[in-house]
Parts: C-alpha cells; sequence; structure tokens
C-alpha cells in the first residue's frame, strides 16, 4: 500500500501526467505534491482545486438528495452521508483547452476530506485511464 509520495509518483506514471497533488479539501493545503502546477504554485492550485472540492461535496446537488437515500427523500449534506462519512462524489473532471483536471476524493478511517489532484495534458493524456488508475491509487493509498 503506497504513502503519500508514492502514490503521486504513480499518479505522474500514467500518460500525459503534468502535475499531481494530495490536498486537503477543509484547509486547502497541499498534503504532498508532485511535478508541475498549472498555475507555477502547487499551494495556489491546491487551495483552487480544494473551493471546487468543497462545493461539490457539501452541495446537496452532488450529494444523496437525488439518489433517493431517506425515507422522506431528503437527507443531509453530501460531505455527511457518504460511505464512511465521506462525500457521495467520487470524482470531478474539469476540461480545459489544453488539459484536464481529475479530482478523486480518497475515503479515510478519519474525516474522509482529501482528494487526489491529477493535471493531464490534453494531447496525450488518457481520461479513462486516469479516472481508473486515480480510483485505484484511492482505494490503496495509506495515509498517517
Amino acid at each position: 500500500m503506497p504513502g503519500i509520495d508514492e502514490c503521486l509518483l504513480e499518479a505522474m506514471a500514467l500518460p500525459g501526467a503534468r502535475g499531481a497533488s494530495l490536498v486537503d479539501w477543509t484547509s486547502g493545503l497541499a498534503l504532498g505534491t508532485a511535478g508541475d502546477s498549472p498555475v507555477g504554485c502547487h499551494e495556489t492550485t491546491a487551495a483552487e482545486t480544494a473551493e471546487l472540492a468543497r462545493s461539490a461535496a457539501e452541495f446537496d446537488t452532488f450529494g444523496a438528495r437525488g439518489e433517493g437515500t431517506g425515507n422522506d427523500g431528503l437527507a443531509g449534506t453530501a460531505a455527511d452521508d457518504g460511505p464512511g462519512g465521506g462525500p457521495h462524489v467520487e470524482d470531478l473532471i474539469v476540461t480545459t483547452r489544453t488539459g484536464y483536471h481529475v479530482l478523486r476524493f480518497v475515503e479515510t478511517s478519519f474525516d474522509s476530506s482529501v482528494f487526489l489532484h491529477l493535471w493531464l495534458d490534453r494531447d496525450t493524456g488518457n481520461l479513462a485511464l486516469a479516472r481508473i488508475r486515480l480510483r485505484d491509487l484511492a482505494e490503496r493509498l495509506v495515509l498517517g
């Protein structure tokens, strides 16, 4: 089971990988980084991607309300209702003119507030493969 550094190195081995990080979406801090940052600063990238992740994880639109949980059709926030208390959202994909940003939420035994961020080159990256590999990495990642 890989730790943070090994996980990020495996992510960087994916075709088209330009940068990778493990980010705490509650604080916006990068717990580990590898490769380049789209804006030249990993801390800025971590803070900006954390805003996106936090929105997706906390808004009911992306959570349990539309997925039939609860007898009355209502549920708590997405951040409270996922397996292990984590978000219902598995991953987010943002497509830009030159690349893809894939954010994969990581379930942990504590608060499940981290995600893997992979920045892929649009011409050489394989989005489907990246999603599969990030899911595998997130399941095997050892924190602590």
